[in-house]
């Protein structure tokens, strides 16, 4: 084989690809190169709070629930760096996320086939399947497979004032935002809204003058995350919910939203306490409110700050409020990598704009059959809720790796369910018949960054 061509490239290396980097390490007769543009991993930086926690299990990682004894694991990475047995003592009820950006660093300091620094500019078809184009070069594959995420959701409404004082949650750190003595409005009520909310009002030094936390809820409501319903983040119901016609598919996903896009328990509980130390206790200035069941219809630039007008779900009067700081909780979407534009007429969408995803996760495409494009986190309302966040990352990925070695590198079927999923209809139903391909889709657009983010 030439020296740049490979059987897998990997665009993007987030969770999702280094899963299935850390996947393929036993296979040596696979060549492959993950690429990212980036210089080095950092998982979210604009939201990683000091106490910000996962919202899954730990040991839904890179690899463990199909390779528990992967040298890529959580444990493997807490033993080596001799914190196991605290990690143990300090019996956690959840693991904070800068440990586990701590972890996919280490991850990716031991893969060696990891790329960083190099963007990928082009994909098209070429030689030996696949000619991919980057800042570093050219190579070619005989199989893709896309990892590049989400980007964040920023509504039409707020796209026109977008700058320093008006401005995604995915950037909150990154600008290290002074809101003391300010008027605040964060917009959304999931995790994020949440988290950033409890930043803001932590620190009596740095408090608003005024903070308002808008959501289109009827409440700020919490995750649902008993065991029955994590039953809903497995292999067998991800099977089963891929085998139902897209209609039902629909309905259910909106059925389930709160089971992963609610806010953790634990952070209601905080905002909640620090909400009655501010109202009995400290007798703080800062003016807070809550306002549950309104729905942002309209910015507008006024002398000082912002005009917000929003609409009441309960009564449907249109409510204003004025902000000098706005933030947009409003979560993330997909869109087709500019870098598939010279084949983008060539993939197949489906009515709801996503990848039309084959069982192995592939896609279906207008290209050789035995040149496959596979896809990361972009099936969502085809596999359910769980696609988009960290619950069957390792899954996913060993369905890949078997895919491109076409034999059984892991056991992904023995997964038994407590629940007795109906028998799916034949996988068949869940491929619509393609529609026209638009030159980018939109997904998720009310989801929070638990995809490859908080929960899952």
């Amino acid at each position: 084989m030439d020296k740049d061509q490979y059987h897998l490239i990997g665009v993007g290396i987030g969770p999702a690809n280094l899963s299935l980097a850390a996947l393929l390490q036993p296979c040596n007769d696979i060549k492959r190169i993950f690429l990212d543009r980036r210089n080095e991993f950092i998982w979210h930086p604009g939201l990683l709070f000091s106490n910000a926690e996962l919202q899954v299990a730990y040991l839904k990682d890179l690899v463990s629930l199909v390779a528990p004894t992967s040298p890529y694991s959580f444990l493997e990475f807490l033993r080596e760096n001799g914190r196991l047995y605290s990690f143990i003592n300090a019996n956690f009820p959840h693991v904070l996320r800068r440990e586990f950006n701590e972890y996919y660093r280490w991850a990716c300091g031991k893969l060696p086939d990891l790329e960083f620094g190099s963007e990928v500019t082009s994909i098209d078809v070429g030689r030996g399947g696949f000619e991919v184009a980057t800042s570093l070069g050219v190579r070619h594959a005989e199989h893709l497979v896309i990892g590049t995420g989400l980007v964040p959701n920023i509504p039409a409404y707020a796209e026109p004032f977008l700058g320093d004082t008006l401005f995604h949650a995915s950037e909150f750190l990154r600008r290290k935002v002074d809101a003391k003595g300010r008027r605040v409005a964060i917009i959304g009520g999931g995790q994020t809204g949440a988290e950033v909310f409890l930043n803001l009002m932590t620190s009596d030094a740095t408090l608003p003058a005024s903070i308002s936390w808008i959501s289109r809820r009827p409440n700020f409501l919490p995750l649902d995350d008993t065991p029955f319903i994590n039953e809903q983040f497995t292999p067998g119901y991800s099977d089963y919910f891929f085998g139902l016609p897209q209609p039902v598919r629909e309905s259910i996903i909106e059925a389930q939203k709160l089971t992963s896009d609610g806010i953790s328990p634990s952070t209601l509980e905080s905002i909640y306490r620090r909400l009655y130390e501010l109202k009995f206790l400290a007798r703080h200035e800062c003016a807070w409110e809550l306002r549950p069941g309104r729905s942002l219809e309209r910015i507008a630039r006024a002398t000082a700050g912002f005009d917000l007008t929003m609409r009441d779900a309960a009564t449907g009067q249109m409510q204003s409020l004025q902000a000098d700081l706005v933030i947009l909780c409003t979560g993330y979407t997909a869109r087709l990598p500019k870098c598939l534009a010279p084949i983008r007429d060539r993939i197949a969408l489906n009515s709801r704009g996503e990848y039309v995803v084959r069982p192995d996760y592939s896609i279906e495409w207008a290209g050789p059959s035995h040149h496959k494009i596979y896809v990361q986190n972009a099936s969502r309302t085809q596999r359910g809720l769980a696609d988009p966040n960290l619950s069957l990352l390792s899954w996913r990925s060993a369905k890949i790796v078997n895919s491109v070695a076409r034999r059984t590198v892991y056991d992904v079927d023995n997964n038994q369910s407590i629940l007795d999923w109906p028998q799916a209809h034949h996988a068949a139903l869940a491929h619509e018949t393609p529609a026209a391909a638009p030159r980018s889709f939109a997904l998720m657009r009310d989801a929070e960054p638990a995809a490859d983010a908080v929960r899952g």
